[in-house]
């Protein structure tokens, strides 16, 4: 995805805001000045606008180095594809890795009079040994964005926000401190959405969602064993609860292949023996850590 891209038509890229949030700086740095920017109060509204062609693209964070899974966005993807028409729906076209160097943020100029701390939940779990050496027992709340943190501590006296530093020009606050993340090497992965399909390269990546039968004996291992058995690299596998049955789950794995390839084409069509349902989404072109994504499609076991 270039940037010359931007120039072909005028385009809308939805991310999750407000202004200031690390998303919104995933946005600008992969699309530039030449295209409408829509910020979206939470990741499901901005998987949303995609789908409904509001915007062109969308931009939401998937997972974090230190964290794990942004959640809300694995569900949100696995809803709007469940619900989209076969001609409407979600592609996953890019991904982007941001390094991510939290500061503390506020209106305060000392720290000893902040009471609260607002950011985003993956962003109080990147920072909480920092917080337990520094700063232990202020509270810290959960909210939809690290610029929305920004914001609540620019209208509150005693709080704080966790966020990037181009927040403090934004909304007027000062840095208290710089670096607060737990591990420097901090980054976080995200995923550029639209409704493009893009065909194999040769060099490709996919990611499956399914769940199996919790009362099989070996049910996961029979259907993660098809990818060996057709020399499919598995490099990535995660479980979510499935909303049903407790402690049933569905999983997520991420495999080296495209759809159109006669190994995963038949591999998928394997593992409908063994899984109960299959989404399926091409992640994209494996270059470097900017990698552009292809189709999305939805495979039911009958």
């Amino acid at each position: 995805m270039s940037a010359s891209i931007s120039l072909q038509r005028q385009i809308t890229v939805a991310f999750l805001g407000p202004r200031g949030s690390y998303t919104a700086q995933v946005a600008s740095n992969r699309f530039g000045d030449s295209v409408a920017y829509s910020d979206m109060p939470t990741i499901g509204d901005v998987i949303k606008a995609v789908l409904s062609r509001t915007c062109t693209y969308g931009v939401v964070p998937i997972e974090n180095s230190t964290a794990g899974n942004v959640d809300a966005t694995l569900d949100a993807l696995v809803k709007a594809t469940q619900d989209a028409t076969e001609e409407n729906k979600v592609q996953i076209r890019a991904e982007h890795y941001l390094p991510i160097h939290h500061c503390l943020l506020s209106n305060a100029t000392n720290k000893a009079d902040i009471k609260k701390v607002y950011s985003h939940s993956q962003s109080i779990a990147q920072t909480a040994q920092w917080f337990e050496a520094n700063m232990k027992g202020v509270e810290r709340i959960a909210v939809a964005s690290n610029s929305a943190a920004a914001i609540l501590a620019s209208k509150e006296p005693g709080a704080a926000a966790i966020c990037g530093e181009q927040c403090a020009d934004m909304y007027g606050l000062t840095i208290l401190e710089r670096n607060i993340e737990d591990k420097k090497n901090n980054t976080t992965r995200f995923f550029i959405l639209g409704d493009k399909h893009e065909p194999s390269t040769g060099s490709d990546k996919s990611l499956l969602y399914f769940t199996v039968d919790h009362r099989q004996p070996g049910s996961l291992v029979d259907a993660l064993n098809v990818l060996k058995t057709h020399k499919i690299n598995l490099t990535k596998i995660d479980s979510r609860p499935s909303g049903g049955s407790p402690w049933n789950y569905f999983f997520f794995i991420e495999f080296t292949g495209h759809v159109e390839d006669a190994n995963v084409k038949a591999a998928l069509a394997e593992m409908g023996q063994f899984c109960l349902g299959l989404l399926f989404w091409e992640v994209g072109r494996i270059r470097g850590l900017v990698l552009d994504y292809g189709t999305v499609s939805i495979l039911m076991n009958k």
